[in-house]
């Protein structure tokens, strides 16, 4: 299914909250081009470990966030290279740029010249700490806005120091962000005809993904304490040694609890003014956890995934990234997908988490070389092969 059939998408951003946005517009069949600088192209294609192939080579992360996209290399710092970029932009659907704030504008390629030309464009400016307020300069990866946003603050174990989450959840919710507000913005602009001005960035998606625990601050007028793999309002609902490896266990309403009890031959344990309730538990968090660990250390962690299926509990073994690629219900749900990469060979991918009508994903081209495809796409945005070759010796092309 290409819903995004027919769309022009001119993508200036790096890295991977925009990559990212691009990416999944471009599983929906936009016509994504990826516009990077001449020589380097975007960052994370000098990023290790490479997949080294008899055409090239390119960086795991840039292979994760780049599919379904064609590159052009063009050098926004000359006249010529800027002068390219407006021709585009005045046909195309969306712009998407990561910039720092200002730079946009400087080369040429802000909202405001952008949609002047064109206001039925869609432009999405990506930052990290947003394009106004006393930040508005400040420069921000994922781990920056972990530490900014009290994300850090909150992870590891108790006694720990400052834990790093290694998948950069705020960049990719990020690029979510991008990705759901600029099909907000196509819907509008098909009532009214007319595009938008659409901003995201780092420290605004980091602070939405700490909603609740904002709110729980604000009730309790305490900060929460690290808890490791555990929820301060939730218990028991955190990870167990069993016999053999540990376990996650998720007991989250008084429902489950009594099951629990039940089915380990306990069920006085529901009953008891210490464990009755959920608040009970938790106001006896230390009692809880001490004795649930001592019940799960008796059985394997395999013991407790079945008993706890049988029973109707959440619960999963700490499983690898291997174990978890291998599983059957990653392949039954089609979540891995290969394809061929005609500089680099046989590939895998992570297909974008949404299935329509049941059918299989599948990649449509695969993440480009730097500049592959230069001339193709400046022709399908009405570049003669004149113009062409002066840009190239312009040395605005790569």
């Amino acid at each position: 299914m290409t819903p995004l059939a027919g769309l022009k998408v001119l993508d200036f951003s790096k890295v991977l909250a925009g990559p990212l946005c691009g990416q999944w517009l471009g599983d929906l069949g936009a016509d994504v081009v990826k516009v990077e600088p001449p020589g380097t192209g975007d960052d994370t294609r000098g990023w290790p470990p490479f997949r080294e192939g008899p055409g090239g080579r390119a960086g795991a992360v840039f292979l994760a966030a780049n599919r379904n996209k064609r590159s052009l290399a063009l050098d926004l710092k000359t006249p010529e290279g800027q002068a390219a970029a407006r021709r585009m932009a005045a046909e195309a659907d969306v712009v998407i740029e990561s910039y720092a704030t200002g730079v946009a504008e400087r080369l040429g390629i802000g909202a405001e010249a952008l949609r002047a030309a064109n206001p039925r464009l869609i432009h999405c400016s990506i930052s990290g700490f947003g394009r106004s307020g006393p930040l508005a300069q400040g420069l921000g990866y994922d781990v920056i806005l972990q530490a900014f946003s009290g994300i850090m603050a909150m992870t590891g174990e108790r006694e720990g120091g400052p834990i790093r989450s290694p998948f950069s959840p705020i960049d990719q919710a990020t690029g979510m962000q991008a990705f759901s507000g600029i099909l907000a913005a196509l819907l509008e602009r098909g009532r009214t005809g007319q595009g938008c001005r659409l901003e995201v960035s780092l420290l605004e998606t980091a602070t939405a993904l700490l909603g609740y625990s904002l709110q729980i601050f604000w009730e309790k007028g305490a900060l929460p304490e690290k808890s490791g793999s555990g929820h301060e309002s939730l218990c028991p609902y955190q990870a167990f040694e069993a016999s053999d490896r540990p376990v996650l266990i998720g007991i989250a309403s008084d429902n489950l609890w009594r099951r629990f009890a039940a089915g380990i031959g306990r069920p006085e344990l529901a009953e008891d003014p210490r464990f009755r309730t959920n608040a009970d538990r938790v106001a006896h968090f230390a009692e809880t956890v001490a004795l649930v660990q001592d019940i799960v250390r008796a059985e394997s962690a395999d013991h407790w995934v079945a008993f706890c299926g049988r029973i109707g509990i959440p619960c999963a073994a700490i499983n690898t990234l291997a174990e978890l690629a291998a599983h059957p219900q990653i392949a039954a749900r089609g979540m891995v997908m290969q394809y061929e990469h005609p500089a680099l060979g046989p590939l895998k991918t992570v297909a974008q988490p949404i299935q329509f009508d049941g059918k299989p994903r599948q990649v449509r081209s695969p993440p480009p070389l730097l500049g592959a495809h230069g001339a193709e796409v400046l022709q399908g945005y009405g570049f003669s092969t004149a113009e062409i070759a002066a840009l190239r010796e312009a040395g605005a092309l790569g």
